[in-house]
């Protein structure tokens, strides 16, 4: 396989767009190309296409600059217009489990069955003495949906696949990292965190929190009456104002306080459904993974092992076109991008 054989893996958040593209020889992987734009304020709302023509702009710029020519694309939602539900219901042969799907799907979906896209996935929890399976149903509002491909397709950009954001990282991680262990994995992006809790490698809770790590920079701001730009670079570190260490710390107890209470609400969730294989680590990623002490404070006050995400851990790379540090600063934040960029495009 290629790299005309595998999308282009497009990541379009509230914040920025990220693309990967990836090629493939045999078992190994390559980057080929990466990287990310800043997008209007409000161009893109909890997951919805609010301004087209101007994501469109920073998208074609973004591909332009790469010089990207793969028209194969895919991308993720996620937010309102996206649900992820886990049903127990009778095993059945697959047949079977679509037409009961087909049927059945409007009891377990908050919205008219006919404005959403449906796709679903039998765990196969079923075992001896247990004639009961897990089935992972998504639905996914259709207006939503063809809003991005209408406005990729004025890019000439063909859509193969539209993947779930927490489901691209877990596809990102489970190709980085062998080993189906027990494993919180937490995509903290602009303006929300994805939460997806796996065990033995399938997905057994998955949430999205609108609390993202701009709600941490605005808090910054707000507290030390400085600009979105100046609070960002205190938020990460690389700025250090002193003498507004009290200020600095309430805004950082106020947004990451709320930000653990959620991640600890869904393992409580997972714990109450599995007592006897415990969350073991969570794995941070997104731009918000970057924020200055944060693994140390969730790892304080989770009593579990916290690691930032490297997307790139398995994925080789020209050492002549792309540098080492760049890939490590960026790597968080690019974790869906690269997690959709491993899909094949043949489906």
């Amino acid at each position: 396989m290629a790299k005309k054989d595998l999308v282009l893996g497009i990541d379009i958040g509230s914040y920025s767009v990220k693309i990967c593209q990836l090629a493939r020889s045999g078992k190994k992987y390559q980057i080929l190309a990466l990287g990310s734009a800043i997008l209007p304020d409000e161009a893109v709302s909890d997951g919805s296409l609010e301004d087209a023509e101007e994501v469109s702009k920073v998208i074609n710029l973004l591909i332009k600059n790469l010089k990207l020519k793969n028209r194969k694309v895919a991308f993720s939602i996620s937010g309102y217009s996206v649900i992820v539900k886990k049903i127990n219901i009778a095993a059945m042969s697959r047949p079977e489990l679509e037409a009961h799907i087909d049927s059945e799907a409007e009891q377990y979906i908050p919205f008219d069955i006919d404005d959403v896209y449906l796709d679903y996935q039998d765990l196969h929890t079923a075992g001896s003495g247990n004639d009961m399976t897990d089935v992972m149903l998504v639905a996914a509002k259709k207006d939503v949906v063809d809003r991005y491909i209408e406005m990729l397709a004025g890019l000439k950009l063909t859509t193969k696949i539209v993947d779930v954001d927490s489901f691209a990282f877990e596809n990102a991680y489970e190709f980085n990292y062998y080993g189906h262990d027990n494993v919180a994995l937490i995509d903290i992006g602009a303006s929300k965190m994805n939460i997806n809790i796996l065990s033995n490698g399938i997905s057994v809770v998955a949430r999205d929190v609108l609390i993202g790590s701009n709600h941490l920079t605005d808090e910054i701001a707000d507290n030390l009456g400085i600009e979105f730009e100046e609070a960002e670079e205190v938020k990460l570190g690389i700025r250090q104002v002193p003498e507004e260490q009290d200020s600095i710390e309430d805004a950082f107890s106020t947004i990451c306080t709320k930000w653990v209470l959620e991640i600890k609400k869904a393992i409580d969730i997972y714990q109450a459904n599995n007592p006897s294989a415990p969350v073991e680590r969570i794995v941070l990623g997104g731009g918000g993974s970057k924020v200055v002490g944060l693994t140390d404070f969730l790892a304080q006050e989770t009593g579990l092992k916290v690691e930032r995400f490297n997307p790139f851990a398995n994925l080789d790379f020209n050492s002549k076109k792309m540098d080492a540090a760049y890939l490590k600063s960026i790597g968080p934040e690019m974790a869906i991008a690269t997690g959709i960029a491993l899909r094949s495009s043949v489906v």
